[in-house]
């Protein structure tokens, strides 16, 4: 058997882990041009009161649901129940981790090519039509964006070959203290540019005016994506939790540490976007396409711009760790593999879906299912489908199936802990939080338009 059942070794550890988990592209890429396109500062406030009520409890909720299980996310329901429909909820976590990293693995691999193409000094002297123009060609070519994807899933894979502590635990513990080290220089340069003023005034001062029904959900569904619930990765993760650890201290911490990466990478890019006279509604585009345009204009603009797609490589690296271990743990122990052979199997199924998702932006494009191409597909369907669906589940099953007693012993560490809104943590999980959860599929599928 494999070591799956490993504890981490500290608390150190587990904050890490779980802060990698959960920051990731999503954080750095998503929420700049997701703020940028709902008005800045009022995004931002709905989005912290979104944190606050739909996201640490919904986080609290598959920590309490993986540490009492000890066992990964598909089993942990059918431990729990053997309801027809809540018994089968940790699969459908699984399969949306292996649909994730098949389209996550090959914008995780862009990463790398821009790095390359900062040191290699590709970046400058072009215009921003130029910028365009190399990112659509890039992203179609058949060869070099396959050949970052797959260094991408063999570096998750050695990680993981580490195990728990040796693998999982040791990256977390030195990826994220870089991680928020280059972003705070980073934020620091970007603040005394030119037009720093303006971009933190974007950012920081609300016009309330700009807050709609669709800013408000467009916030939740941010919230929502950022902290990766739904996939069962903290199911997972809180299975190697001691029994001593503090369940709404450390979901709190998560949280708040995964926020503050939002933030700065807000810092980082608005003063540098209203700096060069650029709208910040610039949507998906603005990190691959309108920010290397920024750093080509910069004093040591191919430093900033290695350090700056560094950093998103590490963010993107430390969320495929945990996808990656949800559907290796559920391979290792339901299938009774050693934790090699169970990462092999998962890295192997990666390469392969990573390589046509990869494909299905250039050759494979005319391949398409309900008008997407296959990269396109599996965004769909996960972000907009099983994620959220996978969380309203989790949050009516413990809320309504599960014995009240036993959420409270396990969050209060069987009365060892005093924690004064334990129960009002079982009221939002019961009512409030699989409302707003549902609200946000709603609005994902698109149905309120």
């Amino acid at each position: 058997m494999s070591d799956s059942r490993t504890q981490f070794k500290s608390k150190f550890g587990i904050i890490m882990a779980s802060v990698g988990s959960a920051v990731g592209l999503g954080n750095i890429w998503r929420f700049p041009y997701e703020a940028g396109q709902n008005g800045g500062a009022a995004f931002l406030i709905i989005y912290i009161v979104c944190v606050l009520v739909l996201g640490i409890p919904t986080l609290m909720a598959e920590m309490t649901m993986g540490r009492m299980t000890q066992t990964n996310s598909a089993r942990a329901f059918r431990k729990m129940t053997q309801s027809p429909v809540f018994s089968k909820v940790g699969y459908l976590g699984v399969l949306a981790c292996v649909l994730i990293m098949g389209f996550y693995t090959v914008v995780a691999g862009w990463t790398f090519e821009y790095m390359w193409e900062a040191v290699s000094g590709t970046m400058t002297d072009l215009s921003a039509e130029q910028f365009t123009a190399n990112f659509n060609s890039f992203v179609v070519s058949p060869f070099r964006p396959l050949f970052w994807t797959i260094l991408m899933v063999v570096l998750t894979h050695l990680i993981i070959l580490g195990g728990v502590q040796k693998g999982i635990e040791r990256a977390a513990k030195w990826m994220m203290p870089m991680l928020f080290l280059l972003l705070v220089v980073l934020c620091v340069y970007s603040v005394m540019l030119p037009g720093a003023s303006a971009g933190l005034e974007f950012l920081f001062k609300p016009d309330f005016s700009k807050i709609t029904s669709e800013v408000v959900l467009s916030a939740m569904g941010q919230a929502f994506f950022s902290l990766s619930l739904g996939a069962g990765v903290m199911i997972t993760y809180a299975s190697y939790f001691d029994n001593d650890v503090n369940i709404p201290r450390t979901a709190t911490t998560v949280a708040l540490l995964d926020t503050s990466v939002a933030f700065l990478a807000g810092i980082l890019i608005f003063p540098a976007v209203f700096t060069f006279g650029i709208e910040p509604t610039q949507g998906p585009n603005l990190v691959f396409v309108t920010l290397p345009n920024i750093f080509a204009q910069l004093p040591m603009g191919s430093v900033l711009a290695f350090a700056f797609f560094l950093l998103l490589a590490l963010a993107s690296i430390t969320s495929l760790i945990s996808l990656h271990q949800v559907v290796t743990a559920y391979v290792a122990e339901e299938f009774k593999l050693s934790n090699r052979k169970a990462a092999l199997v998962v890295s192997c199924t990666i390469a392969v879906l990573a390589v046509l998702c990869s494909l299905s932006l250039g050759v494979l494009n005319d391949i398409r299912v309900g008008g997407l191409c296959m990269f396109d597909l599996m965004d769909y369907v996960t972000a907009k489908i099983m994620m959220p669906l996978g969380s309203l589940l989790l949050c009516l099953f413990l809320g309504w199936k599960v014995e009240k007693s036993k959420i409270l012993n396990e969050i209060t560490n069987y009365g060892t802990l005093r924690w004064r809104l334990a129960k009002t943590f079982v009221v939002m999980l019961k009512y409030v939080v699989p409302i707003l959860v549902a609200l946000v599929f709603i609005n994902e599928l698109g149905l309120f338009e």
